[in-house]
């Protein structure tokens, strides 16, 4: 839960189906006004940890319908589980484990489930404590059959459910077709406003009992993320790439992804009037968007969506120039 490149340890709000992202790779979804929670990177964690992600209920939704779902989330690229031979008789069997908190007690639940939404594994766990840390470990035999994803498309998604309707709900932990995203009997944390949810030391590994922690470095922790997804730039005064005078009324640009991404990417940002500028040896023009013309894994060409006027040809040095300013690149599962 280190890596936050989207919101530098802010709040992000789940109040829709959309994935909103506390730290990179961990998404919450939820409902549209019935029930809304927050998701943060937090520093209250068990020793030997830096970071969690907390969910807290701001507003309760108590009587959840049948087949709504209030979740947090993390999809793993099907190279990164094609060993485990699932969907086969090969199938491995994997320990799931996490460490967590919450200040409610009871039974909580979750599920794991294919890429094409057709194998499900619920399961449950207990939090015995409130406000207390605690390590919980389940063990899985992998699915012998069913297809899953075995390259850059999703392999593996791996749920936390906040609060799950009756329909969703499944009465006992095994592979099956039917969609289940949470347990009977499950303590749904939406119901309670206030409510408070941390999570982090979130480990899948093939075997049948959880070892310790992987840490890795940090640069090698960043790089895995930027995989998915790359901040270029935020704030005032950040340089962006070098770009040119495509024409007299359009600017070219070129970046380069610092890793190669899953896919081609998508662009994310924040336009305004003249929230980038080229600065090129005769003129300086500020612009207000950018857009994709060629994504590629490894670099990603963009031209620029508000006219310019300068000399075709020219090149400068492009930069943010509001406080508001911001690009990324998303190649999110």
């Amino acid at each position: 839960m280190v890596v936050d490149q989207r919101n530098a340890g802010a709040a992000v709000t789940v109040n829709s189906t959309g994935q909103a992202y506390p730290v990179d790779r961990f998404f919450g979804t939820g409902q549209s006004s019935d029930g809304v929670f927050t998701l943060q990177q937090s520093s209250t964690v068990p020793a030997g940890f830096v970071n969690s992600i907390i969910a807290t209920v701001t507003t309760a939704d108590a009587s959840i319908g049948a087949t709504q779902n209030y979740l947090l989330r993390q999809r793993v690229e099907g190279y990164n589980i094609a060993d485990l031979n699932w969907g086969t008789a090969n199938a491995v069997t994997v320990t799931f484990s996490f460490w967590v908190r919450s200040s409610l007690t009871g039974t909580f639940g979750g599920t794991l489930h294919n890429g094409n939404g057709d194998r499900f594994y619920p399961y449950s766990y207990t939090i015995s404590a409130a406000n207390t840390w605690e390590q919980k470990t389940i063990t899985i035999a992998g699915d012998t059959t069913g297809t899953w994803e075995k390259t850059n498309g999703i392999g593996l998604n791996v749920i936390w459910s906040l609060g799950t309707g009756s329909t969703l709900l499944a009465p006992t932990s095994a592979w099956t077709a039917t969609t289940y995203t949470g347990f009977t009997g499950q303590t749904n944390l939406i119901a309670t406003n206030g409510a408070t949810f941390y999570i982090t030391g979130v480990q899948l590994e093939a075997g049948t009992t959880a070892s310790p922690f992987e840490y890795r470095q940090y640069g090698t922790e960043l790089a895995l993320c930027q995989r998915y997804y790359w901040q270029a730039a935020t704030g005032t005064s950040k340089e962006l790439t070098v770009g040119w005078y495509y024409s007299t009324t359009q600017i070219s640009l070129v970046m380069n992804m610092p890793v190669p991404m899953r896919t081609g990417p998508t662009l994310s940002q924040v336009t305004g009037t003249d929230y980038y500028t080229i600065f090129s040896a005769n003129s300086s023009d500020g612009f207000s968007s950018l857009t994709i013309e060629n994504a590629g894994t490894t670099m990603v060409s963009l031209l620029s969506s508000t006219q310019v006027s300068g000399t075709a040809g020219y090149s400068g040095l492009v930069r943010t120039t509001n406080a508001s300013s911001y690009i990324g690149f998303t190649a999110e599962l």
